[in-house]
């Protein structure tokens, strides 16, 4: 079997799914009756398009095909993983599930998206009860990584691990739970919250701005990085998460909240929560809303994965993973040392990539060079490095979030303690946008003074720079600020 998916049923969850594995390299196909959903699966897409790849620091992988079928048992195939995303009714989940039967590989893996549906409710009577199980997303399905894995009874070891290792090559972080429970795990917590704001509303305690206020301005921040015991481990102080529970444990009596209940969704009650939620954001509409979000994800994930901490730390290894699979760069001519995608949060108040990034791009760019030739992370732990002694970058073209951007560098020195490195930074159609030329020096990182590098390095990168001097002096290279072009 080919890398190749398929999406039954193609509204949001489907829709997001749909993007999570055709923009890492899948083939992808499609059933859903809708005649709309080409439309609505499109702006998925281009919300996903946006903002997936700038979480990432490595290229992403060529897109894969999307197709649209006529029918269920066309759709699935001799594909490798099957996803439903059809309405949370069990009746059409069967119906669904029965279809997809007749036709599926056996050797298929097949998810559902349910929110609320054990899975083995789910294989209810099916032929091929041990290929089901849960596998729920969060939305965006193509930011964020959670996905709750529940198999039933029926579903082997072996099934299960091929599911995960499927989703975590995406870029997922499977939450394998091991035992059924309605709702799983994530959204029992989120229908608690729920509760308590629906009362907190029709009391008139606080309107939906203010709830949400609570949530994104407070405790929300703390749960993105550490979630729920890890916060209240720390508000223990020095002893822990014990000294929390013995502190706070005896509030768990009181009547705080009513979470065993909830208000009649009554009309007025309904109208009222509607009314607030317009006044709230009716400014903007689903699609603007969507990409106000995908942004402020982007951006708070980087910063975790920055950290290699939280949601952050799975980026940080699918990064890792991709780098891993590129291989060793070409040395024949100019090395590819940079292939990435703009993020959305490298862009200035212009709408181009700011200053600041383009010495990022370069430095990437520097240090890929410096691991080509030896100086990665386990020489610089044995106490040498390249310190960067002296910067010129020129900003040719504009560049903006979202594009795909290449760097290619050339050694103009390589001997003794100095590195001399010119780099090219291109646009994936061709357009020169910018060039960085670097100078730096092996440095003891115990003395901190200029010192040679070790034996491997210096033939390493002197055997490159003898097979660029073959290449053109770049336009540019020596150049001083504000000199003529």
């Amino acid at each position: 079997m080919t890398n190749t998916a398929a999406i039954i049923g193609g509204g949001v969850i489907g829709g997001g799914w749909a993007a999570r594995f055709l923009l890492n390299g899948w083939d992808v196909r499609v059933f859903d009756p809708d005649p709309e959903v080409e439309r609505k699966i499109g702006e998925v897409l281009a919300n996903a398009r946006r903002s997936l790849p700038s979480l990432s620091d490595q290229a992403m992988p060529g897109e894969g095909q999307l197709s649209y079928h006529g029918s269920i048992a066309e759709a699935v195939a001799g594909v490798a993983y099957i996803q439903e995303s059809v309405p949370e009714r069990l009746d059409i989940k069967h119906s669904t599930f029965a279809a997809i039967a007749t036709a599926a590989d056996g050797g298929a893996i097949i998810g559902s998206s349910t929110s609320g549906f054990k899975p083995s409710e789910l294989a209810q009577g099916a032929a091929n009860a041990g290929q089901i199980m849960v596998c729920h997303p969060f939305n965006p399905v193509y930011l964020l990584p959670l996905i709750e894995v529940v198999p039933s009874a029926a579903t082997s070891e072996a099934a299960v691990s091929r599911c995960k290792e499927i989703l975590e090559s995406v870029g997922f972080k499977p939450l394998h739970i091991k035992k059924e429970i309605d709702a799983h795990v994530a959204d029992r917590f989120l229908e608690a919250v729920w509760r308590e704001a629906l009362w907190l509303v029709k009391d008139d305690i606080a309107t939906t701005e203010e709830i949400d206020d609570a949530i994104r301005f407070g405790f929300g921040l703390r749960w993105a990085q550490m979630g729920l015991f890890e916060t209240y481990r720390i508000a223990g102080g020095e002893a822990g998460m014990a000294h929390f529970i013995e502190q706070f444990g005896p509030a768990l009596a009181w009547p705080w909240t009513k979470l065993m209940d909830v208000p009649e969704l009554s009309d007025d009650l309904v109208k009222k929560i509607a009314d607030q939620s317009d006044a709230q954001s009716g400014m903007y509409s689903i699609r603007e809303l969507e990409r106000i979000r995908d942004t402020n994800l982007v951006g708070m994930m980087r910063s975790l994965k920055a950290q290699n901490f939280g949601a952050g730390a799975i980026l940080a290894n699918h990064d890792a993973e991709k780098k891993a699979t590129a291989g060793e760069p070409d040395l024949e001519g100019l090395v590819r040392t940079v292939t990435r995608t703009v993020p959305l949060d490298w862009t200035d108040y212009n709408g181009h990539m700011n200053e600041a990034r383009y010495l990022t791009a370069f430095g990437d760019a520097t240090d890929r060079l410096m691991e080509i030739v030896g100086c990665d992370a386990e020489y610089i732990a044995s106490g040498g490095s390249y310190f960067t002694a002296e910067t010129h970058i020129r900003h040719i073209d504009e560049v903006h979030a979202g594009a795909a951007i290449h760097i290619d560098t050339q050694v103009l020195l390589g001997a003794g303690k100095k590195m001399h490195l010119f780099h090219f930074m291109f646009h994936a159609d061709g357009r020169l946008l910018a060039t960085g030329e670097h100078m730096l020096i092996h440095v003891s990182l115990e003395t901190r003074r200029a010192s040679p590098p070790a034996p491997h390095i210096e033939a390493k990168l002197a055997a490159i720079a003898a097979d660029h001097a073959a290449l053109p002096v770049p336009e540019g290279a020596g150049r001083a600020v504000g000199q003529g072009r």
